[in-house]
């Protein structure tokens, strides 16, 4: 984790966060092949419940433990900061997809879409936060704003 991500000093399981961008990925790319804007609903509910400590009741965090204790992946403990972070960007990007879809803004969908699913890609194959990096320009930017 970068030192720029922002620091909470609770620890998550990384691997389970990681199969979470996974079915977060699959769901996205479903929205964009069926334009199914019910899909999006259920991804905001979602994060929501895992944003606002109700994580026990959320189907996308249900089955990542499930697969992790299935497929015996390792446990690998990081702060929760960065993946909160990533997890309201992920709110922020699937309400503007919404929006844009319900204004029939297609290429806006196209490009949001497209944009969520590269920064989600990062994170799953290279363990890479694109918006802690946002985070730290913002932060240099307005630093008055995150103290």
């Amino acid at each position: 984790m970068a030192q720029q991500c922002p620091l909470i000093f609770r620890q998550i399981d990384a691997t389970v966060v990681r199969i979470n961008t996974l079915f977060v990925i699959s769901a996205i790319s479903a929205f964009l092949v069926t334009h199914n804007w019910v899909i999006l609903i259920l991804l905001v509910i979602d994060f929501i419940l895992r944003l606002y400590g109700y994580k026990h009741l959320s189907p996308i965090q249900n089955m990542s433990l499930f697969i992790q204790r299935k497929l015996s992946f390792p446990v690998k403990m990081e702060d929760a900061g960065a993946k909160r972070l990533a997890a309201f960007f992920g709110v922020g990007f699937t309400v503007a997809l919404l929006i844009a879809y319900w204004l029939n803004a297609d290429s806006a969908v196209l490009i949001i879409g497209g944009i969520f699913l590269f920064c989600a890609s990062m994170e799953l194959f290279f363990g890479y936060c694109v918006g802690c990096k946002i985070y730290y320009i913002a932060k240099k930017l307005y630093p008055k704003g995150f103290e």
